[in-house]
């Protein structure tokens, strides 16, 4: 089967929905994945609420207790602004769901995701996004620059990884893993950005901190730009690598949970 061919494999019984009445799965996993899953279905909101979401494409996903290494994945046929705790998709190894449903999800999601899932014991959740600002940068010679604090802030945790086409080619993911070594965050060159973390509300804010560094550089570049003082981006990468997963787990991804709620508390059914 060749790359082309990969892009379909799985959708061949996908059909249009209007609307898919999703039974609660509250009381039926476990109360530490339900938590997962309602972690990961704010986010999924939040991104569609700071504009990040690429229609229905791109991922954000979590692995759930258990030896088996199984994770939950969008639906590929809904706005991220639809998603809930219960019609995450849990996916085995292979991408298979684990248990019924009536979505599909993405063969190119797998791809990215089980790749890291699989090969990186801290990487609990992976979130991977297809933003204006975040491809600019991606597409830059130089990627992303220590032109704001912002910036220096994620510098020393990021990786590179070279565009190879859309990422169906389960082969690609030993490549993904090689160049991520020990890195937490990654651009897709010509592509996008990525984030890991030890859970989904450490991963947001690391994947925030990179989004907000790429849209001020687009926004610096138009004009004259200063470089920071020798020294300096080393300092504040260090900072940023110790500081902010504490400031994720303690103060903002509880703020923005609160915030999924106020927006549509919808997401936690």
């Amino acid at each position: 089967m060749n790359r082309a061919e990969n892009m379909t494999k799985g959708l061949e019984g996908a059909a249009a929905i209007d609307q898919v009445e999703i039974p609660s799965l509250k009381g039926k996993v476990s109360d530490e994945e339900w938590k997962i899953r309602v972690d990961l279905a704010a986010a999924y909101r939040l991104v569609a609420h700071y504009g990040w979401d690429d229609l229905i494409f791109t991922h954000l996903s979590a692995r759930v207790p258990g030896p088996e290494h199984h994770f939950l994945l969008n639906p590929y046929n809904l706005m991220f602004e639809e998603v809930t705790a219960s019609s995450l998709v849990k996916v085995d190894k292979d991408g298979l769901p684990v248990g019924e449903t009536p979505f599909v999800t993405n063969p190119a999601g797998f791809t990215i995701h089980s790749a890291l899932h699989m090969n990186i014991e801290d990487a609990h959740a992976v979130m991977h996004l297809h933003t204006p600002h975040g491809q600019a940068v991606s597409a830059h010679e130089d990627g992303l620059l220590p032109l704001t604090q912002t910036a220096m802030l994620v510098l020393g945790d990021i990786a590179f990884h070279d565009y190879e086409g859309v990422a169906v080619d389960l082969d690609e993911r030993e490549r993904i893993v090689a160049d991520m070594g020990d890195k937490s965050m990654m651009i897709f060159r010509n592509h996008g950005t990525l984030a890991t973390g030890k859970n989904v509300g450490e991963c947001f804010i690391k994947l925030y901190y990179l989004e907000r560094a790429c849209e001020a550089q687009v926004m610096a570049l138009s004009g004259a730009c200063s470089m920071p003082p020798q020294g300096a981006p080393e300092v504040t990468a260090e900072q940023g690598k110790m500081g902010l997963p504490m400031v994720a787990n303690a103060l903002a991804w509880p703020a923005l949970l609160r915030k999924a709620y106020r927006l549509d508390p919808s997401f936690a059914t």
